[in-house]
């Protein structure tokens, strides 16, 4: 019996050994494909961060930027911020050493390179730490300075920053269920991000079949088991205390602009004041281009007259000085560099109180900018100029306007967004859709390019704010030989020129202008017509955008016909 049983224990421990190893061979594999995963993450590397810069979650998505966290406290650089927060810090790298300015309603802080100071009107204020840094040829500004001038929230964790530029939306809750992780991935073999505990609460950003993307209290965005996750109350966070800045005040009419512009060309020419008021019955704002820009010092030439502002004050009438860029140099053939001129802070600012004196010392109502043709690489810079321009205008009660092309991709550097917050009155420049130096044939200001360029002006500037400008002209073109040139028409010669051809016009619904077109031997000529029906189509539209007012180039081209319009559509008579 002995010899028996040890038979079959030595028969039976091969079997259990070869199955042993069986199942150690079969279950390990089993086992690491189907077990979860231990490996965690290294958050520098899942952030793509090192040293002392942090990864930037905005709302519920990591962005490209990254911040800066030193001491505790966290720096957004310059880009991030004008991305972001706010347009409206400018940054002068020469002036006093390299100096970042905000530019309020009333005045103007300044904060110098790595300071814990800033200054405004005059009065210093230390806050105990490094209001901006310079890194890597980078200027970072403290999240705790920038919090005087935006609305925002920054919370610094472990390689991120979660900013919040955004309230009000109901935020999708999860409660885990039981001890889980949150992941890189969805999948139980992804490396782990974090261990979250039974009861914490996520908020759901993207749900999926069996794995949904998450994000947990301290801002770790990453994907966890729907079966450990189940529904709870959603959240709607509220907006934190804005800044008390000083609201933006406006000089307006309490009608409609009905505005005139008056080519001054020298001295003299405020001699015509009389005619132009006879013909432009109904204006009640004047515009003389007294104003051109000399250099690129600030200096600028100056036909102001205090006795041509007190007569048209005798009538009613507004003056707004038109300064221009372009007039001067175009006289005595060169190119004015406005970026030059205008990116130095210490010429920018003496121009505009230059500027601003000259309305004054006039007795004039208003500084209208025509700046045309500025560069792209200008654009920080004239905006700025415009800022610190509207400060002083307000404080005097000066009304500040400025002139616009129709708003497109190529001149959107002209920021009409940021013009619309401190500037009186937007005027937009409603003709030139075609030019005698486009090289194409075409209308001055058809129906569309009006229509379609206050639209895009809406979605920027308060209605109230935008003056649309019409054309008191045309262009007669001649196309021979395959080119095509342009000769301006005004409207008081129109109908004679129109006369003499003897072609009866016919209306052009595309433009909604009457059109000539005729031939001479292997010429063609043709005009798109500026008359009453096209002027009342282009009013017809403005009128149910309400907008601001309506203006005019320029006194000397128009017709009574053409000046009643006008009347009657700012005074609704």
């Amino acid at each position: 019996m002995k010899k028996r049983k040890n038979h079959a224990i030595m028969v039976l421990i091969p079997v259990l050994l070869i199955l042993i190893v069986g199942a150690v061979t079969v279950g390990i594999p089993l086992y690491k494909k189907y077990s979860y995963g231990k490996e965690t993450a290294d958050l520098h590397e899942h952030y793509g961060v090192s040293g002392e810069m942090a990864a930037i979650i905005l709302q519920n998505e990591q962005v490209s930027y990254q911040a800066l966290v030193r001491d505790g406290r966290c720096y957004f650089d310059y880009d991030t911020v004008r991305a972001y927060l706010t347009q409206d810090f400018f940054y002068d790298g020469n002036y006093n050493g390299g100096t970042l300015m905000f530019t309020t309603a009333k005045e103007t802080y300044e904060v110098s390179d790595g300071s814990s100071s800033y200054s405004v009107s005059g009065v210093t204020t230390d806050l105990g730490f490094p209001l901006t840094l310079r890194e890597n040829n980078r200027l970072y500004i403290s999240a705790d300075y920038l919090k005087m001038f935006c609305t925002f929230t920054a919370d610094v964790y472990e390689c991120r920053v979660q900013l919040n530029t955004q309230w009000g939306t109901a935020r999708d809750m999860r409660t885990v269920t039981r001890d889980t992780q949150i992941r890189e991935r969805g999948g139980i073999k992804s490396p782990i991000l974090r261990e979250v505990e039974e009861g914490e609460t996520v908020e759901l950003i993207e749900a999926m079949e069996d794995w949904s993307k998450v994000k947990t209290s301290d801002s770790i965005i990453g994907y966890i088991e729907n079966k450990r996750m189940t529904s709870a109350e959603p959240v709607t966070d509220i907006a934190p205390i804005a800044p008390a800045l000083p609201e933006y005040t406006t000089v307006r009419l309490d009608t409609r602009v009905n505005l005139g512009f008056h080519q001054i060309a020298g001295v003299a020419g405020n001699d015509t004041l009389g005619e132009a008021l006879s013909e432009a019955a109904g204006i009640n704002v004047i515009a003389p281009t007294w104003i051109s820009l000399t250099d690129e010092q600030g200096s600028f030439r100056n036909f102001c007259s205090a006795d041509y502002v007190a007569r048209c004050h005798q009538k009613g009438i507004k003056v707004w000085v038109v300064a221009d860029n372009f007039n001067y140099a175009n006289e005595n053939g060169f190119d004015l560099d406005e970026t030059l001129l205008l990116s130095d802070t210490d010429r920018r600012r003496k121009l505009a109180s230059d500027l601003v004196a000259a309305v004054m010392e006039v007795g004039a109502d208003g500084l209208n900018f025509d700046f045309e043709g500025m560069p792209t690489d200008s654009s920080d810079y004239f905006v700025q100029f415009l800022r610190e321009t509207s400060v002083l205008c307000r404080q005097n009660g000066i009304c500040l306007s400025t002139d616009n092309y129709v708003p497109y991709d190529y001149n959107s550097h002209y920021r009409l967004d940021l013009q619309g917050k401190f500037v009186d009155y937007v005027l937009i420049m409603g003709y030139d859709e075609h030019t005698p130096y486009g090289g194409s044939a075409g209308s001055v200001s058809s129906l569309g390019f009006t229509s379609d360029g206050l639209t895009l002006t809406l979605e920027k500037v308060p209605s109230e704010k935008v003056i649309n400008a019409v054309p008191f002209y045309t262009v007669v073109w001649t196309t021979k030989d395959g080119v095509t040139t342009g000769k301006y028409l005004t409207l008081v010669n129109q109908a004679e020129y129109v006369a003499n051809i003897g072609i009866t016009p016919v209306w052009d619904e595309e433009t909604s202008q009457n059109y000539l077109e005729w031939r001479e031997g292997t010429t063609l000529y043709q005009v798109w017509l500026e008359d009453t029906s096209s002027l009342m189509a282009k009013l017809n539209v403005m009128n149910t955008l309400d907008l601001g007012g309506v203006g005019a180039w320029r006194i000397g081209y128009g017709t009574p016909e053409s000046w009643n319009l006008l009347w009657v559509y700012a005074y609704g008579q």
